[in-house]
Formats: structure tokens, sequence, C-alpha cells
């Protein structure tokens, strides 16, 4: 979903961060969504955070990754939109889920879960530089392959740059309408399986190596236990760290 402003002018913000969209209650939702039965219409309209894939260079319109919550206040309004409509659109752009919290001059290895790629895309899109010396991976994890957003296009810069490497993996391949000849079960089983490393032709550790997390709270901590036990750390506010965290929910 591309949202332009209307009447201003976007300010100037990071890969990585996050703007606000909304609509009112009265919104329809998409007929491919659970009926409502618990949101109560108070007046205000129904906001949520949604990370941005477009590129900050691109001041026309911001980009959004978004997957429909059958069961959820403001997705199946979203979906529901057509060309053309009017949707609320917040005029700050925040987040700390930036490369300017990484250290540069390392491998970069860059895990999400579903729409957790968004924040990813707008690195690759704008401030990741691919080196000839440098790594960068991007593990994205789904349920199936369809949900494998932006697709040709990493498997394009995967194929033009050979220090990038796309790792998908699909968690119910029982469900595919063909057979899928890909890696079958979660990110962190890509990990487990020394995918990386072979990416990287070298073992990554906290020394060359950074680690960005994005995505299902379960795959984060999951991940996070697995790095822990070579030497990584979650980067906090008080604590330098190589692990940096995006959860979204």
């Amino acid at each position: 979903m591309r949202v332009a402003p209307d009447g201003w002018e976007l300010p100037a913000w990071k890969s990585g961060q996050f703007a606000v969209l909304g609509l009112p209650h009265a919104a329809p939702r998409s007929p491919y969504s659970d009926p409502e039965t618990e949101l109560e219409d108070n007046g205000k309209l129904i906001r949520r955070a949604y990370s941005i894939a477009s590129a900050p260079e691109d001041q026309k319109h911001l980009e959004f990754y978004i997957t429909l919550v059958q069961s959820g206040a403001l997705t199946p309004r979203l979906f529901a939109l057509k060309p053309g409509d009017r949707v609320f659109l917040g005029e700050k752009v925040k987040g700390t889920f930036t490369l300017s919290e990484v250290a540069s001059g390392k491998n970069l290895i860059l895990v999400a879960t579903g729409t957790g790629l968004a924040p990813y895309m707008s690195m690759l899109r704008s401030e990741l530089e691919l080196t000839p010396d440098l790594h960068t991976v991007v593990l994205l994890g789904a349920r199936h392959s369809w949900d494998l957003g932006y697709y040709g296009e990493l498997i394009a810069l995967q194929r033009f740059c050979p220090t990038f490497h796309y790792l998908p993996v699909i968690s119910r391949p029982q469900e595919e309408m063909a057979v899928w000849s890909g890696q079958v079960g979660y990110v962190q089983d890509l990990w487990d399986r020394g995918l990386v490393e072979a990416a990287l032709g070298a073992k990554p550790t906290p020394a060359n190596t950074r680690v960005l997390l994005c995505g299902n709270p379960g795959m984060i901590e999951g991940m996070i236990e697995r790095l822990g036990k070579e030497g990584f750390v979650e980067q906090t506010k008080k604590v330098p760290g190589e692990i940096h965290t995006e959860k979204y929910w």
C-alpha cells in the first residue's frame, strides 16, 4: 500500500522507522475479514503504526507492507480501500530500529517473519551498501510461499549482487498449491542448519556480524537464545550489543 500526503510534505526520515495509519470506525471492512463484535465506536480514529518499506529518498509517498488480520480492527478496513481512497497518515515518522544504531563495517544478518521484512526493504533500497567484502543475508519466514513478500525483488538482488543472500523458509509446505523445494521450518532453523555460515563463507561471530530481528516476538526470543549461546548480546539503551530487535506485537 502506498500513501501520499495531501497538502503537506513528508518529513525527513530513516530506513527502519514507522508511520501511523488510521481510519474511522465507520469505514467498511474487507469481506474476507471476521465480523466485528467487540470494538465500540468512540468517535476516534482507529490508528496503528506500520514500518515503512519504501526508501527515504522517495518523498512522494510512503510504502507499507501489510497483512490482513481477519479479526483485527484496522487492517480489515485498510484492505477494503480502493485506489484514490483517503486514509489518515500521521505527519511524524518515528522509531529507533535504524542502521544508525548498528556498527558499520560488519556483516549484516536481517531476520524477519512476515511483514517484519518491511524495514529491511527500506534499508536495502536506500542505506545498505552492498560491498565485495561485506555480506548481507536476509532470512525470511512465513507460513506459505505466497506470504514471502517482495520475492522477485530479493531474488533479483541476489542474482546481481554476489554478497547478498536471500534465505526464505515456510512452515506449512503441506498446504502449498505446488511442490515447495525450498527450506521448511522456521527462520531459527536456518541458523541451526548452518545456512548463514555457508552464505558468509565463515562463522558469524560478535566480532564480524550484526544481527537485526524483526517480527514475531517468539522468533525474536528464540533467536536471542541461540545467538546468546554464541556470545551475541542484545543491544539496549544501557548495554551495547550485536543484536537489534523490533517486535511487531
